[in-house]
């Protein structure tokens, strides 16, 4: 499905080729329906600014978003492992789900980057999709609350990925994703600090640590699903 590799598109880093691609994104979009009609609106507003924008403030504006805040990286287990041991195994379980699908990652990228995410999701039938979409909605939900603080029309991919999975994320899951410092992109001394955090954990520890296919997938992104673990993080 070429819409997961619109949004993947609309995701990614700006480049000339992105800018001279996106004024034929709305006829594609309309082709295949998968974005609900009451996400387009913003949505085409992304695409419109990203068709008539110059590369450079482009470019300026993504990284000041997504390259300099910890709360708004485009890693899914950035958001539910940090830097934990989990995420490590998490990478490689997502990893060979691609490779099972025969996606093969050639670029210089961590298998939970989004866009990379996407593509893969382009891949799969729309069900499918929806089904991998779902695990990561809480995520998503997260991530389009902290761009609508900014005033970012970014906001509208990550609305549409939410309304695409069909699942309403957990507001109690959102609201601890939530927590702690959301610093200014501006202010380098507290996007210091952010980065030096101890990563958010939720419920029991890694489980199901040599699966492979969608169920490892899965598997490691349940753990933002449940409850959050009243027990004290390990340190």
């Amino acid at each position: 499905m070429r819409t997961f590799k619109i949004l993947s598109a609309l995701l990614s880093y700006p480049t000339q080729g992105l800018i001279d691609a996106a004024p034929g994104f709305p006829a594609i979009l309309d082709a295949e329906k998968v974005v609900p009609a009451s996400c387009r609106g913003e949505l085409d507003l992304l695409i419109e600014e990203i068709a008539i924008g110059e590369l450079y403030d482009l470019q300026e504006r993504y990284g000041l978003l997504f390259d300099r805040s910890r709360t708004l990286a485009l890693h899914l287990f950035e958001h539910v492992h940090g830097e934990s041991r989990d995420r490590g195994q998490a990478m490689v379980d997502l990893k060979a789900m691609y490779e099972k699908s025969d996606l093969f990652i050639a670029a210089n990228e961590l298998p939970d980057y989004v866009p990379l995410f996407l593509e893969f999701l382009s891949t799969q039938s729309l069900p499918a999709a929806r089904e991998l979409l779902r695990q990561t909605a809480h995520i998503l939900a997260a991530l389009a609350e902290r761009l609508e603080r900014r005033q970012s029309k970014y906001k509208a991919v990550f609305d549409a990925l939410v309304a695409i999975s069909a699942e309403a994320p957990s507001r109690e899951i959102v609201d601890e994703l939530l927590k702690g410092a959301d610093p200014d992109p501006m202010d380098l001394e507290a996007l210091d600090a952010a980065w030096e955090e101890e990563e958010v954990r939720f419920g029991p520890g890694s489980q199901g640590q040599g699966a492979c296919g969608h169920e490892g997938l899965i598997a490691k992104l349940r753990h933002a699903r449940r409850a959050v673990d009243p027990a004290p993080r390990p340190q």
